[in-house]
């Protein structure tokens, strides 16, 4: 289905607004006759969209706690993916977007897991009972946690993964609006402790930390996604001038969310090159 300009552009503010969805339904049926129909379409389908069962038997799955001090909760919670062996495996974070623990970022974990990396998934929302089951809840609760706690929550799940015992000591992540700002976050906080950080659509840091980036920096970015982007230009110019060994893509014709293959935002031939870019600089950064 073709989804019309507008009805994305409604879609992005429900996403990272305070809209809810009946408000976006009403706003899409509003657009054209077939508004509804598209707005409809929009809202993520994750049982279609999974690539890798939590049975496989490349993999072995489990959701275990891990100490956050400063954080949202004493302890959090999260989807530990480790591949099938005993390790030490390189190891990834993978962070979600602004709704919690979704069962989509779960199966970029798995991704991960099937091609030899120990993957962490800290759901934020661990600290109000957990991602709920459904994204409108899920953004409701992030939204109304305290945001510069959740970034410190992060900060500790990847230390907390650094460190655990099937970890080779090597880590990368990666993380989708949300969490690419996170990405982007990590790279600043955590210096040389992190080997790679691959953002997808994430805000930027501030310019003046960039200088504290030590790790292999790949940074992509949707070509319609007009509020991310606008932090780009200087982000680059940063970067160039801080010396930080970096990679950064504009895929062309697609929307931000463009990995995420449980709605139509999703662009195969987009996602696809760049989860080979990903796993390019891991395999060159971790293993």
């Amino acid at each position: 289905m073709k989804i019309d300009k507008e009805v994305y552009v409604l879609y992005d503010e429900y996403c990272h607004g305070g809209m809810d969805r009946r408000e976006f339904f009403k706003r899409a049926g509003q657009v054209s006759v077939a508004g509804l129909v598209m707005a409809q379409a929009l809202i993520p389908n994750y049982v279609k969209a999974q690539m890798i069962s939590f049975t496989d038997e490349r993999i072995k799955a489990n959701y275990v706690t891990y100490k956050s001090p400063g954080g949202n909760a004493p302890e959090m919670r999260g989807y530990l993916v480790q591949p099938k062996g005993n390790g030490p495996f390189p190891a990834v974070i993978v962070v979600h977007e602004n709704r919690g623990l979704n069962p989509y970022i779960e199966d970029v974990a798995r991704r991960l897991a099937t091609e030899g990396y120990l993957a962490f998934a800290p759901d934020a929302l661990s600290a109000v009972g957990g991602y709920p089951g459904n994204d409108d809840d899920g953004k409701v609760m992030q939204a109304k946690l305290d945001q510069d706690k959740i970034y410190i929550d992060m900060k500790n799940a990847a230390i907390f993964l650094k460190t655990h015992p099937l970890s080779n000591g090597k880590l990368g992540v990666t993380g989708f609006c949300f969490g690419g700002a996170v990405s982007n976050y990590l790279a600043v906080e955590l210096g040389a402790d992190l080997k790679a950080s691959v953002p997808f659509y994430g805000r930027a840091p501030k310019s003046e930390d960039v200088s504290k980036i030590k790790c292999k920096m790949l940074i992509q970015y949707a070509e319609d996604d007009e509020r991310v982007n606008a932090m780009k230009d200087e982000y680059q110019k940063a970067l160039t001038q801080n010396k930080i060994q970096f990679e950064m893509f504009i895929y062309p014709g697609t929307k931000h969310g463009f990995h995420n293959n449980s709605t139509p935002r999703y662009n195969n031939d987009a996602a696809e090159l760049a989860w080979k870019r990903t796993l390019d600089t891991f395999k060159k950064s971790l293993i």
